[in-house]
């Protein structure tokens, strides 16, 4: 990986640059607009007298959305200082990461049972959304080069 290779998803930064949280937030806006139109979609649906299934899908959309940030703001950091990660380093990384999520998730799924299992639903089709989001940008990238 030379100073200007990025990770086609992560924010652009080069070597030397300071990562921020502002700039990882701003360089996101895409995916912030979708995640709040999955937040305000599920809260409307809890007009069908199903308001705690309606928060806990927002909430569970919301941290899927921490999450992503997470991970972008991981990367930001990793390229801007240019070195060169470890397979190991990596690892560790994204399981603390997803380990942290996971108790958290399951926590307040557990918490407000039977209506939380709609946390791990918001979190579920937020991170495919993101999914997909990343893979059209990676197909764009491949197809102009």
């Amino acid at each position: 990986m030379n100073e200007t290779t990025v990770h086609p998803a992560a924010p652009e930064a080069t070597t030397g640059t300071r990562p921020s949280l502002l700039k990882v937030v701003r360089d996101q806006r895409k995916t912030l607009w979708v995640a709040l139109a999955m937040m305000v979609a599920a809260l409307w649906l809890g007009q069908l007298d199903r308001w705690a299934l309606a928060g806990c899908v927002a909430v569970g959309v919301f941290l899927g959305l921490c999450n992503h940030l997470a991970t972008e703001y991981w990367l930001l950091k990793l390229i801007s200082s240019g070195e060169k990660p470890t397979r190991n380093k990596m690892i560790a990384s994204t399981i603390v990461r997803l380990v942290v999520l996971t108790v958290v998730a399951v926590a307040i799924a557990v918490m407000f049972w039977p209506d939380g299992i709609g946390l791990l639903l918001g979190l579920a089709i937020f991170r495919l959304i993101a999914l997909m989001m990343t893979s059209i940008t990676l197909l764009k990238e491949l197809k102009e080069s």
